[in-house]
């Protein structure tokens, strides 16, 4: 029997998490198939039960429910919990159980990339479900000092009362400074426009931006005028790695996913 996969989401045609996994599943011998599953907010509960009730073994969760799905798993992970969002779901047996692997994404993002987040002082753009377990992240590497700037300030706030950052109010990105700066949200996917100003980007010397169509985001195209940039890909490549292995209990070919997921979206000229 072919296993079934998913991301749940909306909306999620812009996806390329059915790449990585069906290649991955491919390479592997895996008899299994990943999809994408568009549900509007208010189908959401009635979709979940649908998962159990077609036997899906696992899901990648992405905006807007990573905050919203916990309330439908029946166990959630220690870290998840931590991190208040969950990215990705393992159906055992009927059992939905939660799991976030953004964090080590962008971990390893940094990681392949060169770049030491220890003592660094760190921006970040969005207080969403995504940029939880960019805060998350950022402190387990050591990061001095976290801002949070959000269009909602009482959302910034609540994210710095859960992790202990720096709240500031959105007026002020114009004049943020630091060492690295990361972009968590969803402006400038499919469009040319960045929430940040290049003026502002001239202040840091790495930026990396979560959104990865187009893959070199307004966003990061000013940036790199002024310092090294990281695509939203390598977050994407990683954290789907650790799902992969959570639903199958195997490692993919990283490399080999990682070359054609590039040369995959550099042919659609994204």
């Amino acid at each position: 029997m072919t296993e079934v996969y998913g991301i749940i989401g909306y909306p999620v045609s812009h996806s390329l998490s059915p790449f990585i996994h069906n290649l991955g599943f491919k390479e592997l011998g895996i008899n299994a198939v990943y999809g994408c599953f568009e549900v509007k907010p208010e189908m959401l509960p009635a979709a979940i039960e649908g998962v159990k009730a077609l036997g899906i073994k696992g899901l990648s969760v992405t905006v807007p429910y990573k905050e919203k799905i916990m309330e439908f798993l029946d166990e959630i992970d220690e870290t998840a919990q931590k991190i208040g969002a969950v990215n990705t779901i393992l159906n055992e047996k009927g059992k939905l159980i939660g799991f976030n692997t953004d964090w080590i994404g962008i971990l390893k993002a940094f990681e392949v990339s060169g770049v030491d987040l220890k003592e660094k002082k760190v921006v970040i753009v969005g207080a969403g479900g995504a940029s939880k377990a960019v805060v998350f992240a950022v402190k387990k590497a050591g990061a001095k000092e976290i801002e949070v700037y959000n269009r909602t300030f009482e959302k910034a706030v609540k994210l710095a009362d859960e992790f202990g950052v720096i709240p500031k109010k959105w007026e002020e990105l114009k004049n943020a400074c630091g060492d690295v700066i990361i972009q968590t949200t969803s402006v400038g996917m499919n469009s040319w426009e960045s929430p940040v100003e290049e003026q502002t980007l001239a202040n840091f010397k790495i930026a990396m931006d979560i959104v990865y169509t187009p893959l070199k985001t307004k966003f990061l195209s000013m940036a790199e005028k002024y310092g090294k940039i990281i695509d939203g890909l390598k977050m994407l490549l990683y954290q789907g790695i650790e799902q992969f292995k959570i639903w199958t209990k195997k490692t993919p070919p990283i490399d080999f996913i990682e070359k054609n997921l590039y040369q995959n979206i550099l042919k659609k000229g994204r």
